[in-house]
């Protein structure tokens, strides 16, 4: 099974992520991955979703989203010609002695220590999947309390742009 990036412009209205969302629930899709947010145009938003499959899977998920009312444009994102990135946040465990420590390897990642309480940092990092799972694997033997991440947001890169008649 390999790994898909679709990008999806959408019309800026409620009920298009939960009609987006039923499509694959109703086909017995999985979305591995789902990012929504407002675009330069406060009209449409850009979806950007990831799932995996073969080859057939993806071409059928791209045409019944095409068929939405809601959707604008379907187009899959390449790792070689998109930017991949995700945000994380991590609640890692941290005593006085290993807070140095902590910060050291943060910096490393170039992140951000974003919260310091007595016993517990807060780290933001973002980056591509293996550099968000490398800061993770370091940070494993302090104790993490807690993470969330965003899942994938891409872009392709160079001069096109998703629009509507592009």
């Amino acid at each position: 099974m390999k790994r898909y990036v679709l990008s999806v412009l959408v019309e800026n209205h409620s009920g298009v992520l939960s009609r987006v969302s039923g499509l694959f629930s109703r086909r017995g899709y999985n979305i591995d991955s789902l990012t929504v947010g407002v675009t330069e145009d406060p009209n449409t938003s850009r979806m950007t979703i990831v799932v995996k499959g073969d080859k057939y899977i993806v071409e059928q998920i791209k045409k019944q989203l095409n068929k939405l009312i809601d959707v604008i444009k379907v187009i899959e994102l390449k790792p070689e010609s998109s930017v991949y990135r995700e945000l994380i946040l991590i609640k890692v465990s941290a005593t006085t002695k290993q807070r140095a420590e902590i910060i050291e390897i943060v910096n490393v990642f170039r992140g951000r220590i974003v919260d310091v309480v007595n016993d517990s940092l807060i780290i933001e990092l973002t980056g591509d999947e293996s550099k968000i799972e490398a800061l993770i694997n370091m940070l494993e033997p302090y104790g993490i309390k807690e993470i969330i991440r965003t899942g994938l947001t891409a872009l392709e890169r160079g001069n096109k742009v998703i629009k509507e008649h592009n």
